[in-house]
């Protein structure tokens, strides 16, 4: 199968446990939640997204015709040297079109392959690194892996269940509010006052943004 692709870089992994590690990012394009228009975001599943996944436009974006050609391309992203390849699968929503043709290509360059999903897809365990972060109007069928991302708040979201699910890391994500400062404050504190209440859920932040990254 081709690949739909909307952007492909290398940057630094902003958040979760591997914050901080170099990473090539590749970025599919479309979700299952949201159309990526803003005209359709009030009626979106997912109505809080912060990132452009529409079309192949963005930098090393593009339509692949092959796991290999796609798995080549992000070794060319990496550069120079094999050790401690490090790869991050999202979107949008990636499980829409990663398979394990492409999982076996990027492995077979070397890479040590995380994915950033929804969760309302099945993943295969094939991929080293599982993070999932759920959206609370969908339904959630990934409930293991080794990272689970939860955005708050999030009206509705059953936390208390997530905590029986079997991720071997919780972690809560203050949600970007586009633009409102008050309202990512808002959002901030409040992810502070969960953790400090809650000690199974650590506080994840998106450090790329606060470093001015991609």
């Amino acid at each position: 199968m081709s690949y739909a692709v909307k952007e492909r870089f290398l940057t630094l992994q902003g958040e979760g446990v591997h914050a901080g590690r170099r990473a090539v990012f590749i970025r599919f394009a479309g979700c299952n939640l949201w159309s990526g228009l803003e005209r359709d975001r009030a009626q979106a599943i997912c109505q809080f997204c912060d990132t452009d996944f529409v079309g192949m436009d963005g930098d090393g974006g593009g339509r692949f015709a092959s796991a290999d050609d796609l798995a080549q391309a992000a070794a060319e992203t990496w550069g120079s040297g094999t050790e401690s390849r490090f790869i991050v699968l999202t979107g949008g929503e990636p499980m829409l079109q990663v398979d394990q043709a492409l999982i076996d290509a990027l492995h077979a360059e070397g890479f040590f392959i995380a994915i950033e999903s929804n969760g309302t897809l099945a993943v295969p365990r094939t991929i080293d690194w599982i993070c999932i972060s759920p959206k609370a109007q969908s339904e959630t069928v990934q409930h293991s892996g080794d990272e689970l991302k939860l955005v708050w708040p999030q009206d509705d979201s059953d936390w208390q269940e997530m905590e029986h699910w079997d991720f071997a890391n919780l972690l809560l994500q203050p949600m970007d509010a586009r633009g409102d400062d008050q309202a990512s404050q808002s959002n901030l504190e409040q992810a502070i006052a969960f953790v400090q209440a809650h000690p199974k859920w650590r506080l994840s932040l998106q450090t790329h943004k606060i470093l001015g990254l991609a």
